[in-house]
């Protein structure tokens, strides 16, 4: 499946004990039939009152904390199966809700955002997360500096610029600034630009994945810095390589991200190998 091109695999282990290995993982991102920027495996509650436990990886292998476009694709496929219109999650994050519109757009609430230097973490202390001393180019002339970082799940650096965000070689420093010591469990890493009070451009390097063409937990954190910056209101169309969200931080502080989701074709895996088979295509 994707999420406005950010690659999925939703991958049903319903009654199963076992758990998609970071091998195989590993063996799936590499197949190009298969490439994919984060599992989202599929399991029996842990919890009461939840439908499922959701188990995410990245295309490495690693786990990751929440993935808002892989939640959108793991509603889509629930619905469709079940009539379901209404799903309640639980991930390594917390507890999530899900909702299938009769339009087919699906909103997931990903809860509050945090933004306290240890919750998202941070490896040492800044009073004041809405922009911290991080930078990237020569000190007299950084290419990028003072980045908004909070969690959403996650953690997440948002680096502000005034002009197009295609031009920015996010595929070069992406990585050096994900595993930079300031992020002591790595970073997603975005540059964002704001071009009105309701609108945002935005592209992420994915800790784990590299560069995708959307990732939902980053325009809810560029969404809410925004805001919390004073470079935006509360409820904003983020736009992404592969098409737009609408995000809302309400009143309650809940985060609410609104966006479509798109099977491509099913099959069977080995969780353990990552060996695949098609079954049937999506025209």
């Amino acid at each position: 499946m994707n999420g406005l091109g950010n690659e999925i695999i939703v991958a049903d282990m319903r009654g199963r004990a076992d758990r998609v290995s970071a091998s195989a993982a590993v063996a799936l991102a590499a197949d190009p039939g298969t490439h994919f920027d984060q599992v989202m495996a599929i399991h029996d509650a842990r919890t009461p009152g939840t439908a499922n436990y959701i188990e995410i990886l990245n295309a490495d292998g690693s786990l990751a904390q929440a993935c808002g476009n892989g939640m959108r694709c793991v509603t889509q496929m629930l619905a469709a199966e079940s009539g379901q219109k209404h799903f309640v999650f639980e991930t390594v994050a917390g507890i999530l809700t899900a909702d299938e519109h009769p339009d087919g757009l699906v909103t997931v609430d990903m809860g509050k955002p945090r933004f306290g230097w240890k919750d998202i973490p941070l490896s040492e202390e800044f009073a004041d997360t809405r922009a911290i001393e991080l930078q990237i180019g020569p000190i007299d002339a950084p290419v990028l500096h003072s980045p908004s970082v909070a969690s959403m799940g996650n953690p997440h650096a948002i680096f502000w610029v005034e002009d197009d965000v295609w031009g920015y070689e996010l595929e070069r420093f992406g990585p050096l600034l994900e595993n930079h010591p300031i992020f002591p469990e790595r970073a997603n890493i975005s540059v964002a630009r704001v071009t009105s009070r309701e609108t945002i451009d935005l592209r992420t390097w994915e800790r784990g994945a590299g560069l995708t063409l959307a990732c939902g937990t980053a325009a809810c954190a560029a969404a809410v810095s925004g805001a919390r910056t004073g470079r935006t209101g509360r409820q904003v169309t983020v736009t992404l390589p592969g098409g737009d969200l609408k995000i809302d931080w309400r009143d309650d502080d809940h985060v609410m991200m609104t966006g479509p989701a798109e099977l491509e074709f099913a099959g069977t895996m080995d969780p353990a190998t990552g060996a695949w088979s098609r079954d049937r295509e999506v025209a």
